[in-house]
């Protein structure tokens, strides 16, 4: 079961290699990896894909919630809550598919963000599983690059 752990610390140096140590040392991978400052600048807030059952994870929460810096940790797997990803798709462009390409990135929302004579590059955001399908979609026309965010999410409970 994949994980989506959002952890608020302190903004201070080696905190991020605290919290990282810790998940990789109890032998656990992290599939995607988001660290941006908070809405205080004294914050940052980690958000995590970390796949594992629930009584690791349950473990792992309480020792990341025992580190210095860290001032709260929140599994929201198990809460309602809302995920985004952007991924930025550099796409073969030819004259034969170019209208193919706009075509297929306007039916998956994702905006043209720049077109050069031999690629465009596309923007999309959505959930994970959104983001994938389009990554899907768009590989029969020649994926040359991809850049993506990995997951940031929000618990959808009030206060």
């Amino acid at each position: 079961m994949k994980h989506i752990i959002s952890i608020l610390v302190e903004n201070r140096p080696g905190v991020l290699a605290r919290v990282i140590g810790l998940i990789s040392g109890r032998g656990y991978n992290i599939d995607s990896l988001n660290v941006a400052p908070a809405q205080d600048a004294t914050t940052s807030r980690i958000t995590m894909t970390v796949p594992g059952d629930n009584r690791v994870m349950e473990q792992v929460t309480k020792q990341l919630n025992k580190l210095v810096d860290v001032i709260k940790v929140f599994d929201l797997t198990e809460q309602k809550y809302i995920d985004r990803e952007l991924a930025l798709v550099k796409v073969c462009s030819t004259v034969k598919n170019r209208s193919a390409v706009i075509e297929l990135a306007a039916l998956c929302r994702a905006e043209i963000i720049a077109v050069q004579n031999k690629a465009m590059i596309i923007q999309v955001v959505g959930a994970t599983d959104e983001v994938n399908n389009f990554l899907e979609l768009i590989k029969s026309h020649g994926i040359v690059e991809v850049s993506r965010t990995g997951v940031i999410a929000m618990s959808k409970a009030e206060g």
